[in-house]
């Protein structure tokens, strides 16, 4: 046996001057590939083809619906008409979506038309019911005394340049005032208590909350003048009226404002604390700047509670017709006992100047509701 052991290296192959051959695969076309395949519907928008179809099923929905309602059926009244041309509206769309799409695209088309019919008619219910109050109260807001004058010495049948509700704004402005400063501390406080310690005493607070928030008015009403009134000797006045209102404002904040709290993201409270801030520090500093537009939101909605409560102002405070600017000194009138007075009353007259205090009332709730969003939205280089 010899063994070669050459030590020069081995030479590398030549390079050929032949081309390198190609391989190439044929693919057979398949027999699905013939079959035209329809393109997935968008579901984020709609294309014009959607719309025209959007437009000619509701189209058809109305001439359906008069046609059943007018001809076939003895249905009468716009009611039922409205309700025949929905139901109709979402089958034809349920159909003609389904015609070249799949039933996700049917789901979402019906869907998607539902919620807009509920936001729609919900923003009709508040557009008409606002309109209709205005529309039946616009004659005593022509009228300046009826922002600067009171009812004393203002008989029912007096003109509508005789007289106005200035005590009653003042009064409700008053006990409203009074109610937000006592309720949202403690709706605020018991909401953070809620979230941030929690516990098992936590979860019971939370529970009475929940309770509380189906409250009806005449309890809160009956329970200031059962425990104030009669049993503590305070008079009947404003001030007995703005605790009825915050024992009804309370629960409203604190439920709000708890869900509030509790989308604030918890990376924020450790970082805080991983910085050695102290739980209170976090809390004041992070948690509650956070979710101040939220908090603003939580307070308008208890104020839009109490602010249009009338049984509670009743027991607790009681009708005037003149002035009162002190809490504490005896009856004090508000814009819903004003308003349920008048219209009790059966006066033409009186019912106008009703329709005028409830103007007055909406106005007073918009004005609340846009200065709360404007101090909740976040400074200029505060992100």
């Amino acid at each position: 046996m010899s063994i070669d052991l050459d030590p020069r290296p081995a030479l590398a192959p030549e390079p050929s001057s032949a081309p390198a051959a190609r391989t190439s695969v044929r693919t057979e076309p398949s027999s699905t590939d013939s079959v035209p395949v329809h393109a997935r519907r968008t579901l984020s928008r709609s294309t014009a083809e959607q719309r025209f179809e959007l437009v000619g099923c509701w189209v058809a929905a109305l001439a359906l619906s008069w046609l059943i309602c007018g001809r076939l059926m003895p249905w009468d009244g716009p009611l039922v008409f409205v309700a025949v041309t929905i139901v109709l509206g979402i089958v034809l769309l349920a159909v003609i979506t389904a015609i070249d799409a799949g039933r996700p695209e049917v789901v979402d088309r019906i869907v998607t038309t539902v919620i807009t019919l509920a936001a729609g008619l919900v923003g009709l219910a508040l557009v008409s019911t606002v309109l209709f109050i205005f529309a039946k109260g616009y004659k005593p807001l022509l009228h300046l005394n009826t922002f600067f004058d009171d009812m004393a010495g203002v008989g029912p049948r007096d003109p509508l340049d005789r007289g106005g509700v200035a005590h009653a704004i003042v009064g409700s402005l008053i006990e409203v005032g009074i109610a937000i400063v006592v309720a949202i501390p403690l709706g605020i406080g018991t909401a953070i208590y809620m979230t941030e310690i929690g516990g098992r005493f936590a979860r019971i607070v939370r529970t009475i909350v929940e309770a509380m928030t189906a409250l009806p008015s005449i309890v809160a009403g009956l329970f200031i003048y059962t425990t104030l009134i009669v049993g503590l000797g305070v008079p009947r006045s404003g001030l007995a009226a703005a605790m009825a209102l915050g024992v009804m404002m309370l629960p409203i904040i604190a439920r709000a404002s708890d869900v509030v709290l509790r989308v604030v993201p918890g990376n924020l409270r450790e970082a805080s604390l991983a910085l050695g801030a102290s739980r209170w520090r976090t809390v004041w500093h992070i948690v509650l700047p956070t979710a101040r537009p939220g908090l603003a939101t939580a307070v308008i909605l208890g104020v839009a509670r109490g602010i249009g409560e009338t049984s509670p102002v009743l027991l607790t405070s009681g009708a005037a017709s003149f002035m009162v600017t002190n809490p504490t000194e005896g009856v004090m009138n508000s814009l819903p006992l004003f308003i349920f007075s008048t219209v009790r009353s059966g006066e033409p007259i009186y019912i106008e100047r009703a329709y005028g205090a409830a103007a007055i009332l909406l106005a007073i709730v918009l004005v609340l509701f846009v200065t709360a969003r404007l101090l909740a939205r976040p400074r200029k280089g505060s992100r």
